[in-house]
């Protein structure tokens, strides 16, 4: 085969993508993860020598069980932190074209 005929692997795999500001602000959480992040060094010191797999697996089984009111704290940090995000992502597009305005 001609070697201009050729597929390089990056041509099959598609475009790249643009590389991440990181000045761009940070997502906000999900209720679990603030959940999550909470419960995690209960988990580990609960149950020593588990691999870091087999703790998500037991905070995915602690979340599901939390009843509606349980995890009401939860999610209430989640939309004060979706709040945030996008107020800062307004806050940064709005920089942004002013800079391209420029």
């Amino acid at each position: 085969m001609p070697k201009a005929a050729a597929k390089t692997k990056k041509a099959e795999k598609g475009a790249r993508r643009a590389k991440k500001d990181p000045n761009a602000p940070k997502r906000g959480l999900s209720a679990y993860m603030f959940f999550a992040n909470e419960q995690r060094d209960n988990v580990r010191e609960e149950n020593p020598g588990v691999t870091f797999g087999q703790v998500g697996k037991i905070l995915g089984e602690r979340w599901k069980a939390l009843s509606d009111k349980q995890r009401t704290p939860y999610e209430a940090k989640a939309a004060a932190d979706k709040k945030r995000y996008e107020d800062e992502k307004q806050a940064y597009n709005a920089d942004d074209a002013e800079e391209e305005s420029s």
